[in-house]
């Protein structure tokens, strides 16, 4: 008997004492969630956050978890994206062409990718937030983990993936106990959002470009793009100009580069090049345009056929420019890919 009263007693004061909110951890995808992967095939990515706006409580934690090659940045309050390419401190010398000839951008920088997002190993790891010093994941490795963060301060905070410009998201804090979506509506939302990225991923492959224009890659808003030439072949007559140029809503940057050899080569010419983007110091052929004047390509250019737009992006706050031109006067076939997506590949036939 007495025991029994104890256990109704403990329970009447449970009863009585009003419960402490609980914190609670949701999640971000850092790229599109596996169903919207799926439905949205091998060709085409989705560089977005998803939800793109999330709403917690003070308190509360967000696990990020990813789900592409996306990197995930919380910056210090006030501070924006961190570049993914920056000078090496170098410059360019001894960089010839295939006829012996000094490319332009010799003596210019240098270019690798950012050491600051090969040395961050935040995935897998759990961080608290408070907007008065970055968190940062780093790039995400084989089998990365989702990357937690407690946030410890109301406001409203930026998150980026740096290298996909253009890739943001929001997480807004909210006081303890203000009203903030619940798990299943969060879960609604992303469901929504996924629905939308796959409803505007339809047709991206055919769409039509103006004339003697390809389009490397096919975009629209929100980073929703197919990667892949639009169109992938294209037929011209001997002294048409082709203009290669990005699409508006493309966080990816590309190149059309023509050459010599099989990219899965990777001591091909042109599987040299492409290997680069992998390593700390990008191959200067891939990363600058071949040429900063007009000119004819045929399969003697630069000794054996090469010319290259160099490195063209959509995202109006990096250098690098949206298009890029070549003449075609010399009949024939030519094949050209992205030099940081081989698998991008297409061909001009000149009549």
């Amino acid at each position: 008997m007495i025991a029994l009263r104890t256990v109704v007693a403990a329970a009447a004061i449970t009863l009585a004492v009003p419960a402490m909110a609980q914190a609670k951890t949701k999640e971000i995808y850092a790229g599109s969630p596996p169903a919207t992967t799926k439905k949205l095939g091998e060709a085409t990515v989705a560089n977005a956050f998803y939800p793109g706006k999330l709403k917690v409580n003070v308190g509360d934690s967000v696990k990020f978890v990813p789900a592409g090659f996306h990197n995930v940045h919380l910056p210090k309050k006030g501070d924006g994206v961190t570049p993914f390419l920056i000078p090496t401190g170098q410059k360019v010398a001894g960089s010839n062409d295939a006829a012996g000839a000094p490319f332009w951008f010799n003596g210019q920088d240098a270019i690798g990718p950012n050491p600051a997002l090969f040395t961050a190993a935040g995935f897998g790891k759990k961080f608290t937030y408070s907007g008065a010093a970055e968190i940062q994941s780093g790039l995400p490795g084989e089998g990365a983990k989702p990357m937690t963060v407690k946030f410890s301060k109301t406001g409203t905070y930026k998150v980026y993936c740096d290298i996909h410009p253009g890739m943001e998201a929001s997480v807004t804090v909210a006081k303890k106990g203000a009203k903030v979506p619940t798990a299943k509506q969060d879960a609604a939302t992303v469901k929504k959002e996924g629905d939308a990225t796959v409803k505007a991923a339809k047709g991206l492959e055919t769409k039509t470009q103006p004339a003697n224009t390809v389009a490397l890659g096919s975009a629209t808003k929100g980073g929703i793009e197919y990667l892949g030439m639009v169109p992938a072949s294209l037929t011209v007559k001997s002294g048409t100009t082709v203009k290669f140029t990005m699409t508006k809503g493309s966080f990816e940057p590309h190149t059309a580069t023509f050459g010599p050899g099989d990219v899965s080569d990777p001591n091909s010419y042109v599987g040299v090049i492409a290997k680069s983007f992998e390593s700390p110091a990008i191959d200067p052929r891939g990363l600058y345009p071949s040429d900063v004047t007009p000119v004819s390509l045929s399969p003697t250019t630069h000794g054996n056929g090469f010319w290259s737009t160099g490195v063209l992006d959509a995202y109006s706050q990096t250098p690098q420019p949206m298009d890029a031109s070549v003449k075609f006067d010399t009949p024939g076939t030519y094949k050209y890919l992205c030099v940081i997506h081989p698998f991008m590949q297409g061909s001009i036939t000149v009549q």
